[in-house]
């Protein structure tokens, strides 16, 4: 009679957020949680100490990547889709309003904490010193055409070398010809970077973590380019398409949403970089280190204070629709947000989380445990 009755409510609410057929409604007496595979290592540690603490099951907590997980979240209300996502980005606009589309209109945004976006590779190797100049000539699809001193092209639209032309003659870049990339190792780009074959091991395009890493490494690098500077204030639109495109000739490896695959790999390939969360840094400094970005370390405090310069916030959303249907799903909220989890010395800090200001935790907290709904979509 009991479960009877619980499967009753559960249809009553279900049935006023929108959920239509009978099909939707199924019973679950654990939480479900999707999202970033940078998040995934902070949303799992809570439902450990979660599963050990309280009454409830431990959630299960899946890695499908930021975009993934926003696919799921959004899908639509009842007991077949998610009730929690992790983000290492902002949700877009797009996936609000595919939210808002398909019924799941009540929705918590957690701000959790501060992650750095860490360039990094095997320990046994040189540690790199980049910039994000650097890095956007580097893993640009396409980039200004390289010129020499006099203002003559480098290269060919196709990105070959022209006869008796060299990197060592570049004087600069020229958006009068965009071409494809043809740096083919980082010492074509500065003779001061290594002078070995650009392989760089990076999460795919439904990553959080390559969204950042587009907007705060590839943007801001091309910016640094003297003509793409000059195009960014004529015609942003043009800009944001060289700036944005990441190149698929082999330089650029995606590697799935298993951050741990790249670090095995970086161990196993001492040439090669790869691109990860400072989580996995910190879990994994036995093998990997990370490369400075402007004469900046991805350490803690550099990251905390806004000094490194890839650094993004990383995000937790809540379906409130599920909280009077899914058991636990408050009591999750309320561990999470809990010192003890993500304070500056809490067991989240231990895996890498980047603990936000006393001030902006407990604002953060309040709005949380009160299950406050996002009033409109993010502002990007």
């Amino acid at each position: 009679m009991k479960k009877l009755l619980s499967l009753t409510a559960a249809a009553a609410v279900l049935a006023a957020a929108g959920v239509a057929g009978a099909s939707a409604i199924q019973s679950r007496e654990v939480l479900r949680i999707v999202g970033s595979s940078t998040v995934f290592p902070f949303t799992t540690a809570v439902a450990e100490n979660f599963g050990a603490k309280t009454r409830y099951a431990t959630p299960v907590v899946e890695s499908t990547g930021t975009g993934g997980g926003m696919n799921l979240f959004c899908a639509g209300v009842g007991m077949s889709h998610p009730d929690i996502t992790g983000a290492s980005r902002r949700m877009k606009v797009s996936e609000y309003r595919r939210c808002q589309d398909n019924g799941v209109t009540d929705i918590t945004e957690i701000m959790i904490g501060f992650d750095g976006i860490v360039i990094g590779n095997a320990i046994q190797s040189p540690q790199a010193e980049l910039d994000r100049r650097s890095l956007y000539l580097a893993l640009a699809a396409e980039i200004p055409a390289p010129v020499d001193a006099q203002g003559n092209a480098l290269v060919t639209e196709s990105g070959a070398l022209l006869p008796g032309a060299s990197f060592s003659q570049v004087a600069g870049y020229s958006c009068e010809t965009i071409v494809a990339n043809p740096h083919t190792r980082w010492s074509d780009i500065d003779p001061a970077l290594p002078n070995v074959t650009i392989e760089v091991y990076g999460p795919p395009p439904t990553s959080g973590t390559r969204d950042a890493f587009v907007e705060l490494a590839m943007h801001y690098g091309a910016e640094e380019v003297d003509c793409l500077h000059e195009m960014a204030a004529s015609d942003g639109d043009r800009f944001e398409a060289i700036a944005s495109r990441i190149r698929e000739d082999g330089r650029w490896i995606d590697s799935g949403e298993n951050d741990n695959t790249i670090v095995q790999t970086l161990a196993n390939t001492p040439t090669a970089f790869g691109i990860f969360g400072y989580s996995f840094l910190e879990q994994n400094a036995d093998r990997i280190q990370g490369a400075t970005v402007g004469g900046i370390e991805p350490e803690y405090d550099a990251i905390a204070e806004g000094e490194y310069p890839i650094s993004r916030s990383m995000y937790v959303y809540v379906k409130n629709q599920h909280a009077d249907v899914v058991p636990g799903l408050r009591e999750y909220v309320t561990e999470f947000t809990s010192e003890e989890a993500w304070g500056p010395f809490g067991y989240l800090a231990e895996r890498g989380l980047i603990a936000l200001t006393d001030t902006h935790r407990a604002e953060e907290a309040a709005s949380a445990r009160a299950l406050t709904p996002m009033d409109g979509p993010p502002v990007e």
